[in-house]
């Protein structure tokens, strides 16, 4: 046998050793074909389960609150936050999506005014899965003044701002608080 000969099969040799060494060739286990390998997703297809899960997690849900004590004043304590005020705009007038290089549409200088307009409570009533409990309505009126700056890049670049931008977002924050005894009955001294 030739010296190249030999320097070859023992190069064959050492290179079968060093991918089956490596475990990217052998299975030990069910194979999943091409699904082993991962896909690429779109960051705009990625963001869309965050911010479901985002929005149900904080804003979605009803909380359940205790009773309200007598003689104290029946107000909500929490107007709606920023980042719920932007959420709520971004669904009504939604500037994501845009095409970078192409048109792009962003907010910036972004003042967020909020006012109460309701505040009531319900009468007690009887919830499924929650028990005796009253609905406490607080209806709020957010403002948002913002700079709506537009970059078009093609065909002929330019770029709009426009300074005096304003939009009316209505939220609504209900939530229940519990009621020890809806209806007492004669003789309990209510």
């Amino acid at each position: 046998m030739s010296k190249k000969a030999a320097l070859s099969i023992t190069g064959v040799l050492g290179l079968l050793c060093l991918v089956s060494a490596s475990g990217c060739s052998t299975v030990a286990g069910p194979n999943l074909g091409l699904l082993a390998f991962p896909i690429p997703v779109s960051p705009y297809f990625q963001k869309l389960p965050e911010d479901y899960f985002w929005e149900h997690e904080r804003y979605d849900r009803m909380p359940v609150l205790g009773p309200i004590t007598p003689g104290s004043p029946e107000v909500a304590l929490d107007p709606p936050s920023d980042d719920q005020v932007m959420r709520a705009l971004e669904k009504a007038r939604p500037v994501q999506g845009g095409l970078p290089l192409l048109q792009e549409v962003q907010r910036v200088n972004v003042h967020i005014v909020k006012e109460p307009v309701a505040d009531y409570v319900d009468e007690p009533r009887v919830y499924p899965l929650v028990g005796p409990a009253q609905l406490h309505h607080a209806h709020y009126k957010c403002i948002v003044y913002f700079t709506e700056v537009t970059r078009v890049g093609w065909p002929v670049p330019y770029t709009t701002t426009d300074e005096d931008c304003q939009e009316v977002i209505y939220i609504d924050k209900d939530h229940l608080h519990m009621v020890g005894n809806v209806d007492p009955g004669p003789g309990t001294g209510y």
